[in-house]
């Protein structure tokens, strides 16, 4: 995950890529669109992730049928991790309105934001892979790592989107 943003560079700018990833997703370059566009991008984001945490939790019910218990805690955490973004992204408040009217939001933190914002939704696909690699050791002895790999991954989403809320409220310590 310490690359994550690192994958997101490329010839376009990280509002185009956000735009392509989500749509109807305006943005919040309008002031009464704010709400609407952070609106819209966490309902994606959550499904997107609800969706890895239902196939995670499907990986726990064939771990129980194999009789594989003894590895249950460790999905379980991931489980957890995953849960726990889902959460904190569907009940925090849309459109950060005391941010956006109490302070101008400069071009640096926005784009900052944006960055965010595209890198919650990319690491969704590094998710699906960790799981997929997951259900793949089921059995091996790659299992372990697949485990610690999974619980990383999950941890990672928490991370990011607290780092977001670090610059959405102007408290981020250090550059993404």
């Amino acid at each position: 995950m310490s690359d994550l943003f690192d994958r997101v560079s490329s010839d376009q700018d990280f509002f185009t890529k956000l735009l392509g990833k989500i749509p109807g997703f305006d943005g919040y370059i309008e002031r009464g669109n704010r709400r609407v566009a952070d609106k819209l991008l966490r309902e994606t984001v959550a499904a997107r992730y609800e969706g890895h945490w239902a196939r995670l939790s499907q990986v726990q019910r064939d771990m129980i049928r194999q009789g594989d218990i003894s590895n249950l805690a460790d999905v379980e955490a991931a489980a957890i991790k995953l849960r726990q973004f889902v959460d904190r992204i569907k009940t925090a408040a849309y459109g950060y309105s005391s941010f956006f009217d109490a302070v101008k939001i400069n071009k640096m933190d926005l784009a900052r934001v944006y960055e965010y914002d595209l890198a919650l939704l990319e690491t969704g696909e590094e998710v699906g892979r960790a799981i997929d690699h997951l259900e793949a050791s089921i059995g091996s002895d790659g299992l372990t790592a697949a485990m610690r790999n999974m619980i990383t991954v999950s941890q990672g989403c928490v991370d990011a989107f607290e780092k977001r809320n670090e610059v959405m409220m102007g408290t981020a310590q250090s550059d993404i």
